[in-house]
């Protein structure tokens, strides 16, 4: 490890399961000392579940056909491939109205030869649906395509207005070891680590699920409104801290993990820079 990089050998904390050698290499060329703590739980496919869903899908004319992520989309395919119904699928796709969110999603709904009638303005749920608040849904049947945990605020939106959704959760995250959520409250609370990189919503909800669970949230929103920076790999992560009340998140335009990194090292260049002005 350098010790001359621009994080200053900072303790930085991987919250994710994916690519954390890559990134911890990122860490390391910039000075900074990575620590993983995955909260990622596992995934697992609830096969049963999704066949019988995607049968009432095919089985019934839908009014609006909601994505919200583009790896759920495309798994969603490859589950009625699978079932033999993906061309019944995507002609029902076709013949219905068609919402997305992120521009993954987009993509991918244009490789399917769809173009989305409705697309949120800044990759959100909220963006979402503020897209979706002019249109009327009394009445309509909406399929809601999920990727790793349920959309409450997305769904409850929909059924308010009248509308039954069939929620498609392609997959289920099962939760991480409650002793690294136990071990990362602590180090938070301690003041032993400088910023948490959190590269998925749900590593948000199950670090504050746990901490309202163990009446340690007002001290984890404490140690982010202090010394540790919240990082996010994109919008919808940093969407997810928000909704925790964290207000300063350091999130990059360009949705990766190197910019990720390259964010954080931007914030702490220009908090040293205000400090010496203050000087």
């Amino acid at each position: 490890m350098s010790g001359k990089g621009k994080l200053f050998g900072r303790k930085i904390v991987i919250a994710g399961s994916r690519k954390t050698d890559e990134m911890s290499l990122l860490i390391e060329k910039q000075g900074g000392i990575p620590i993983i703590r995955s909260l990622q739980g596992l995934v697992y496919v609830d096969e049963p579940a999704v066949e019988q869903d995607l049968k009432y899908c095919v089985g019934n004319k839908l009014d609006w056909f909601i994505c919200t992520t583009g790896t759920g989309t495309e798994a969603l395919i490859h589950a009625a491939s699978k079932l033999g119904i993906d061309g019944a699928l995507l002609q029902q796709m076709k013949t219905c109205l068609i919402a997305s969110r992120g521009y993954k999603t987009y993509s991918k709904l244009k490789n399917l030869g769809m173009k989305p009638d409705v697309v949120d303005e800044d990759g959100t749920t909220e963006g979402l649906i503020r897209a979706l608040s002019p249109y009327q849904f009394k009445d309509q049947r909406v399929a809601v395509q999920l990727h790793g945990e349920p959309q409450p605020t997305l769904v409850q939106f929909l059924e308010e207005r009248g509308a039954h959704v069939t929620p498609l959760l392609l997959y289920k995250h099962i939760a991480p070891d409650p002793a690294t959520l136990e071990l990362l409250c602590n180090e938070l609370t301690a003041g032993q680590v400088d910023a948490v990189c959190f590269t998925t919503a749900v590593q948000v909800r199950y670090l504050f699920h746990y901490a309202r669970a163990n009446n340690r949230e007002n001290a984890i929103k404490a140690a982010f409104g202090g010394q540790v920076r919240a990082v996010a790999v994109g919008k919808v992560t940093a969407e997810a801290l928000r909704e925790e009340g964290i207000n300063l998140v350091i999130a990059p335009e360009s949705e990766r993990m190197g910019a990720m990194i390259i964010g954080l090292v931007n914030h702490y260049n220009s908090y040293k820079d205000k400090l010496n002005k203050a000087e």
